[in-house]
């Protein structure tokens, strides 16, 4: 049986790093990498949303993959995603991400067209067969592919034997209970493995049966989620609640701004950590003046959610 246990836990969701002149950074990537495994999380997410992964070249994705792998490799668990627009270029990048010895390619259904099943199985089963003795991750994010992991393709992806997860960004939380018991039937007790995508309900998400989570507001307050999932293995749900109250009114807070969530964040991983990170790729919007009053708040708010978890 593979083993799953590398999956369990807390798993930030990769921001893009550039320079001025907005190209990648790869000593911002370095950086951040660092910073993150200090914090003590599970693993990574490369290359996902919150990786502004359909605004960049597979040349930039590779640069960016690399330059985590130089930092990350053999610590902590990399999940490489790798999905582009066609399926040629994501059989590059997923090719390229069994190089790089990441533990897991991940995708995301075709954007845009709205495909039959059997073309979508196909999409997803070509970037397996180029990272053969790598493992696949489903990525379920309907809200913005367009196109829901409907329990039938799921049951066809699971007679691809890498298939070992599925990183669900559904908002409702019974189709964590659903895409678990099809893969415990498919791969047995401890097997399978189902990641919660919403932020916003990562306590309800792993009370429901998911096995960690990965998500896009985790790299900017990691100490929160892992003290909400430390606080879910002793059975402590109540408590949990109240640190995830606060990440979300956190979330809330940072969302006020007209600059996109991503360059929110990346500002205050600056102010914070010193980290240079860059803002966000057009046509995302980043930053303008009268943002400050919300960067300002949400990184007040996320220190004293900070103190106040490592008190509990």
């Amino acid at each position: 049986m593979k083993d799953c246990t590398k999956y369990q836990g807390v798993i930030p969701a990769f921001y893009a790093c550039y320079n001025q002149d907005g190209t990648i950074s790869v000593e911002g990537v370095k950086a951040l990498t660092r910073h993150l495994i200090d914090k003590g999380v599970k693993g990574l997410y490369v290359g996902g949303s919150s990786g502004e992964c359909i605004y960049q070249h597979p040349d930039e994705r590779k640069a960016v993959l690399e330059a985590v792998m130089s930092e990350a490799r053999g610590k902590i668990t990399v999940i490489a995603h790798v999905a582009c627009n066609n399926t040629a270029d994501s059989v590059e990048l997923a090719a390229h991400a069994e190089k790089c010895g990441v533990d897991a390619i991940a995708a995301i259904p075709p954007i845009y067209f709205h495909l039959p099943e059997y073309a979508i199985a196909e999409y997803w089963n070509a970037m397996s067969a180029a990272a053969p003795n790598t493992e696949f991750v489903i990525y379920n994010i309907p809200q913005l592919a367009g196109t829901a992991l409907t329990m039938s393709l799921l049951k066809t992806m699971l007679k691809n034997p890498n298939v070992v997860a599925v990183k669900n960004s559904s908002m409702p939380t019974q189709d964590i209970q659903m895409f678990k018991d099809a893969g415990i039937a498919a791969r047995g007790e401890g097997g399978f493995v189902v990641f919660n995508g919403p932020d916003e309900q990562f306590v309800s998400g792993r009370a429901m049966g998911a096995d960690g989570g990965i998500g896009g507001t985790y790299a900017v307050m990691p100490e929160l989620f892992l003290k909400m999932n430390e606080l879910i293995e002793k059975g402590d749900i109540p408590t949990a609640r109240k640190v995830q109250y606060e990440a979300d009114r956190i979330i809330y807070k940072m969302c006020e701004a007209h600059g996109n969530l991503y360059a929110v964040q990346k500002e205050i991983l600056r102010r914070m950590y010193g980290l240079e990170l860059g803002g966000v790729r057009a046509p995302l919007p980043n930053l303008i003046p009268e943002d400050e009053a919300v960067v300002v708040e949400a990184e007040r708010m996320i220190r004293e959610a900070i103190a106040k978890a490592a008190a509990l």
